[in-house]
């Protein structure tokens, strides 16, 4: 199996449309086709179900996907392993990690690492979880930093930090109004509230999902954005409430003078932030230092906890990423 041919029918494969897949490799369209004819004509079997949109996989396509997915890793592999013989101090990370995790470690891991490490690029893909799980396991970026629960057995999962989520309320909330901030309470309390939420596709939203699932609940959502920050703004001034991971949450004057906090009842699950790579991964030094800064690197948003005393206390019994 040719490796361009491969990465090449890997991307269409990926992208769906031989259009798409074109502009991404920046070849013709004309030329790409006629290379998947090619690559067909060779296999002696269709790979792509081409009255599909977008394209889907043949019995055969799947088999061919498979191992050139396992050929263009252990190609991947072996460049790494050449690099780091020949010299350590050189390379790239792709990291996948969503923009408001980005956020939150990126400007507290990366000058560390730089430090150590200042020919080595680091390239990252900002997604929501639910694509950046998708892109580890294709091999698109290397490393992932995500909440997720762990699922997949070609993935390594190293923790962290252990999340809890919370309903940050603003004060003007009927829900603020009559239970004390930093109550845990079930989900149903807030039924009647107004919600800003994620867009689906990210790992909060699949929760929130769920709770209203199981609780039979339709609340209105006034707002879907990507953005953390957004919605932590807009629930407060709309006086509505919001489901957010507490470490999201920082212990300001604006904090505590708008918002009510409660955990939420019925949410224990594995769902906690993961540095992830396959299993199979050649990981480089560079690599393997990339992971022990994550995790060694004091997280300023953990400081101080926006909770009442004694509800800071019970969330703060945590591993991973370290309290001040």
């Amino acid at each position: 199996m040719n490796p361009k041919h491969a990465q090449y029918m890997l991307t269409v494969y990926q992208e769906g449309s031989i259009t798409n897949a074109a502009k991404k490799l920046y070849v013709s369209q004309p030329s790409l086709s006629q290379m998947i004819k090619l690559v067909e004509s060779n296999l002696g079997a269709p790979i792509f179900n081409r009255s599909t949109d977008p394209l889907t996989l043949t019995y055969a396509g799947e088999k061919y996907i498979e191992a050139a997915q396992k050929i263009l890793t252990i190609n991947a592999n072996l460049a790494r392993e050449i690099e780091e013989i020949n010299d350590e101090e050189h390379g790239k990370i792709r990291l996948g990690i969503p923009v408001q995790r980005g956020m939150q470690v990126l400007p507290y891991v990366l000058p560390k690492f730089f430090q150590k490490y200042p020919h080595v690029d680091v390239v990252i893909s900002e997604h929501g979880s639910s694509a950046i799980d998708k892109l580890v396991l294709d091999g698109s970026v290397d490393l992932a930093c995500m909440t997720t629960v762990p699922k997949h057995d070609e993935l390594n999962y190293i923790i962290v930090e252990r999340e809890e989520l919370v309903l940050l309320a603003s004060r003007n909330t009927e829900l603020a109004r009559r239970i004390p901030s930093g109550t845990p309470i079930s989900i149903l309390e807030a039924r009647n509230e107004k919600f800003v939420s994620n867009k689906p596709g990210h790992s909060v939203r699949a929760l929130q999902d769920s709770l209203f699932i199981t609780n039979n609940i339709q609340p209105k959502i006034i707002l879907e954005t990507i953005s953390i920050e957004i919605e932590k703004k807009v629930a407060l001034a709309c006086d509505a409430v919001t489901i957010c991971p507490l470490n999201y949450i920082e212990n300001t004057e604006e904090m505590r003078s708008r918002a009510a906090l409660y955990p939420l009842k019925n949410t224990e699950t594995l769902r906690h932030c993961y540095i992830c790579h396959r299993k199979d991964l050649y990981l480089t030094r560079y690599m393997k230092d990339f992971i022990d800064i994550l995790l060694e690197v004091e997280n300023p948003f953990l400081k101080d906890s926006p909770l009442p005393k004694d509800q800071a206390q019970d969330c703060g019994q945590q591993d991973g990423l370290r309290h001040a």
